[in-house]
């Protein structure tokens, strides 16, 4: 072991977090803690690199959203201890009302469904209030039988969640890492999936029950045509990853829809739209 490692923290705009989240873990394969909207990743290896992608990937976002982007960062040199044990022990298990989330070193809880991820692997580890609120509405919504997908599924906490309701689940995200990081999960917790793949909603086969997709609110929008007609006829669709400042814009493109149910926690909102 070094005499010391590197640590670098990643704070963006609470609006684009997923993104940059989702963009690091395409980069790094080193561990990755959130703590209150930062991004930390520690490394006995030089971290200048990824810090010089993180910066480029800020202006090219910047460029693609119209709009500027926060980013502050910070790289620092410290003593080498067990910070991965350390790591762990800061992770806490999580209740979702009949759910228990727990990484894989934590004992679960018999009375519960438990769900096993370890936050490192990849988004979603239940503890953001968006995947929080569509933790909280699957249970609402979701029963035996019903077919779901998971559109942006990253750690595939929703699908495994869905799964645990007795859902049949489809799943995909645009990142590689997320649908491996996806399958993990679900040999994981020994749960089974219909199909998974990478890609969009565009490269869906069927019409779903339920469509959940808790991304950000730019990204629904400009799916919304897709996500739409990926619901049947009567059928749900659960959107997150909204900021409320956006939650106007966010139903005004889904006006065709029924709004069932608005859950906010926090700044953030999750949506059950009905199809008409």
């Amino acid at each position: 072991m070094e005499k010391t490692y590197n640590e670098l923290h990643i704070t963006p705009s609470s609006s684009v977090y997923p993104l940059f989240l989702d963009f690091i873990m395409s980069l790094s394969d080193e561990a990755i803690e959130e703590n209150n909207g930062s991004i930390i990743l520690r490394s006995e290896e030089d971290l200048e690199m990824l810090l010089f992608g993180v910066e480029a990937f800020t202006k090219e976002l910047t460029v693609a959203l119209g709009y500027d982007i926060t980013l502050e960062t910070k790289l620092l040199v410290k003593e080498n201890e067990d910070w991965i044990a350390q790591y762990r022990n800061s992770v806490q298990p999580l209740y979702v009302n009949n759910f228990y989330i727990h990484p894989s070193w934590v004992e679960g809880d018999a009375g519960k469904k438990n769900i096993i991820i370890d936050p490192a692997l990849a988004f979603g580890s239940g503890h953001h209030e968006t995947t929080y609120g569509c933790l909280l509405l699957l249970q609402k919504y979701v029963n035996d039988g019903t077919k779901l997908l998971d559109v942006g599924c990253g750690s595939g906490i929703l699908s495994i969640a869905a799964r645990k309701c007795g859902a049949i689940v489809d799943l995909c995200d645009t990142d590689q890492q997320a649908t491996d990081s996806a399958i993990e999960n679900f040999k994981l917790n020994n749960e089974s999936f219909n199909r998974i793949w990478t890609g969009s909603v565009q490269k869906r086969e069927e019409e779903y029950d339920v469509v959940v997709a808790n991304i950000i609110a730019d990204v629904l929008i400009m799916l919304a045509t897709d996500l739409q007609k990926a619901v049947k006829s009567g059928g749900l669709l659960i959107l997150s990853g909204i900021l409320d400042k956006y939650v106007d814009k966010v139903e005004s493109k889904f006006s065709s829809m029924k709004l069932v149910e608005k859950y906010q926690k926090e700044e953030w909102f999750t949506l059950v739209l009905q199809r008409n």
